[in-house]
């Protein structure tokens, strides 16, 4: 029986980051801690590329340009959708988590989803450097995984 370890190395991988300007502060909450956490775990800054798009329902089409770019070993979405007064925090949410989803199964390239969403901004605030830090953890070891197999 042969199982495969966990394996947070960072060290040679290249990640891309893509995030949402929307809820600017709670997203550069999740991309410091993101970064920092990569660095940590050995990816060198270098090998960190971040871009940036309006909000949430953008992310998957940069993501997917990302990942068929064939650079990246894992990607990640970083940003918050936090929930107004009106339906439309169900659809972002939900389309956003649907088309970030597809990118890596039609692509193979993992992407770890810190897309929060919250009932109001004091739970995204209490979440984005957890899930940022998570983020990064979770493209490595997915990284790592997918090399393996």
């Amino acid at each position: 029986m042969r199982e495969i370890e966990k394996n947070l190395d960072g060290s040679g991988l290249q990640i891309g980051v893509v995030l949402s300007r929307f809820n600017s502060d709670i997203g550069d909450g999740l991309l410091s801690a993101c970064t920092a956490e990569l660095l940590k775990l050995g990816v060198a800054s270098d090998d960190i590329t971040i871009a940036t798009v309006p909000g949430a329902l953008e992310t998957p089409l940069v993501l997917q340009h990302m990942a068929i770019s064939e650079k990246f070993d894992a990607l990640i979405a970083l940003g918050a959708i936090i929930r107004g007064e009106t339906y439309h925090f169900e659809v972002v949410s939900n389309e956003s988590a649907r088309g970030i989803s597809e990118v890596q199964f039609n692509t193979g390239v993992p992407v770890a989803n810190a897309v929060l969403t919250t009932e109001d901004d004091d739970q995204a605030i209490a979440r984005m450097h957890i899930k940022g830090a998570e983020a990064a953890q979770v493209a490595i070891e997915m990284a790592n995984l997918v090399r393996s197999l």
